[in-house]
């Protein structure tokens, strides 16, 4: 049997990295693209070189390339060099906070380095799913129109009808969404469209908080791994409005990878599914902070502001019943009592 390549955008972060060890376990030939632009954006915390020495240690089939998905001759070039079986695009800005200090690098990134990658993948192997690592901040605020609740720790859904969440059919127009959240939803779409008008195996996976031990937390990136790192190193961590009890879905990086395989061994054309933990792996800022204080034994120093951060999410649960329903298999392995604990024990980037 051939081997299988696979080429991964955002290699070296927290999905990409999760990525490369787990299609390189699995005997997959893994390309990585990533060229370390999470330092440029949030500084010596968001350093993924650490990471990429990890794999490069512990992988037998990964090869890293050092480039930039804005390089659209790159791009182009590569795909059509390695004519890979499986693109895995986790590359981007992340954070909505520092869109709109770089909008420029946002929207470069964020939407035409998601078409240079889509034109690549369409010219030279239009056959090969295309997975993309959307997010639900397409969705803007339009979320925060549910009727809610205030409960002691956490602000919760106020009608039965919505326990499950937040669906695809949730609207992404007329609402705030952020520099970054405009960006993702122009991705986003351009990859359905790729889909549709190309007839070419894609999806949009809009995540929740993806979480797990490879991520490079920063203040304003990562919620569960920079908090977690926050109560370790005993910095001062700062809460933004919501009284502390805005509610996010949290799913492991595992956990999105073993979906990455199942759209590999079943795609579909410009699907879009909602990806998160669900409600059994929900949790507020607050209860976030007293598991961890609890696990770690130390207490957080906290601020409090007032003023949320814009287009902020007050809850958000991923509903995954459409998911689940087209993907019966697949299934979450990672609980929040299994994710806390790992977190809590994660040795700081300097020690790997």
């Amino acid at each position: 049997m051939a081997i299988r390549r696979v080429l991964i955008t955002g290699s070296s972060g927290l999905i990409g990295s999760e990525a490369v060890t787990y299609f390189d376990r699995r005997g997959w030939e893994v390309h990585g693209i990533d060229n370390n632009m999470r330092r440029d954006f949030f500084g010596p915390d968001g350093d993924t070189l650490w990471n990429l020495k990890r794999l490069q240690r512990t992988t037998r089939r990964f090869t890293h390339h050092t480039l930039d998905i804005r390089d659209r001759q790159g791009m182009l070039k590569i795909v059509a060099d390695l004519k890979p079986h499986l693109v895995i695009h986790c590359a981007a800005q992340p954070s909505h906070d520092l869109a709109k200090q770089r909008p420029f690098d946002d929207f470069d990134i964020n939407a035409v380095g998601t078409i240079n990658l889509l034109e690549a993948t369409r010219r030279a192997i239009p056959e090969s799913p295309f997975i993309f690592m959307s997010t639900n901040k397409v969705y803007g605020d339009a979320p925060n129109e549910k009727r809610l609740v205030e409960l002691e720790t956490r602000w919760d859904y106020a009608d039965p009808a919505d326990v499950h969440g937040i669906d695809e059919t949730c609207r992404i127009d007329a609402c705030l969404h952020s520099l970054f959240g405009a960006s993702k939803v122009a991705a986003d779409i351009m990859v359905q469209e790729y889909g549709r008008y190309f007839n070419m195996p894609t999806v949009c996976l809009r995540g929740g908080c993806l979480t797990g031990p490879n991520h490079s937390g920063a203040e304003l990136h990562g919620f569960l791994a920079y908090l977690a790192k926050a109560v370790r190193e005993e910095r001062v961590y700062t809460i933004y409005g919501y009284k502390g009890k805005q509610v996010r879905d949290n799913i492991h990086s595992y956990d999105v990878c073993t979906f990455f395989e199942a759209f590999y061994h079943k795609p579909r054309i410009a699907a879009v599914y909602n990806l998160g933990g669900g409600r059994s792996n929900s949790v507020s800022v607050i209860e976030a902070i007293a598991r961890f204080e609890e696990l770690i034994g130390k207490k957080l120093k906290t601020v409090y502001v007032e003023q949320n951060r814009i287009g902020d999410h007050i809850c958000y649960i991923s509903d995954l019943r459409r998911i689940h329903t087209d993907y019966p298999e697949w299934r979450q392995e990672y609980t929040l009592d299994r994710i806390f604990p790992e977190l809590s024990q994660h040795p700081s980037e300097e020690d790997v």
